[in-house]
């Protein structure tokens, strides 16, 4: 499987929701929302975690992605990723990378391959 990475470097392909979703395995899609829902403190249903993966042209992406600041400036702006930003280091993206490390470290990652 191709390794799908969204705007923000979280890796798709690893995520349980995009996971579930692909498999078609509702059963999970429900056990990501309970565990997301108290991780995150709040209530998630499993049509909430429905995820293809959160880039342009694809419809269905979890709740919480659809609302995302940093995909919509990253649509905004038409990058690939944030990696390929001349602001790469905002206020905004660093924010949530200091809670997802491995998420930028693969903006660190493709951003040294530019």
């Amino acid at each position: 499987m191709e390794e799908i990475i969204a705007y923000c470097g979280i890796t798709c392909t690893e995520c349980p929701a995009h996971i579930a979703t692909q498999n078609g395995d509702a059963d999970e899609l429900k056990r990501v929302a309970e565990r997301w829902s108290k991780q995150f403190q709040t209530e998630m249903k499993p049509d909430d975690v429905i995820c293809d993966d959160c880039l342009i042209g694809h419809t269905r992406c979890c709740s919480y992605c659809a609302e995302c600041e940093i995909r919509a400036c990253a649509i905004s702006e038409e990058l690939v990723s944030c990696a390929h930003c001349d602001d790469y280091g905002c206020a905004k993206l660093m924010g949530f990378l200091k809670h997802v490390p491995q998420a930028k470290a693969k903006l660190e990652e493709i951003r040294a391959s530019l």
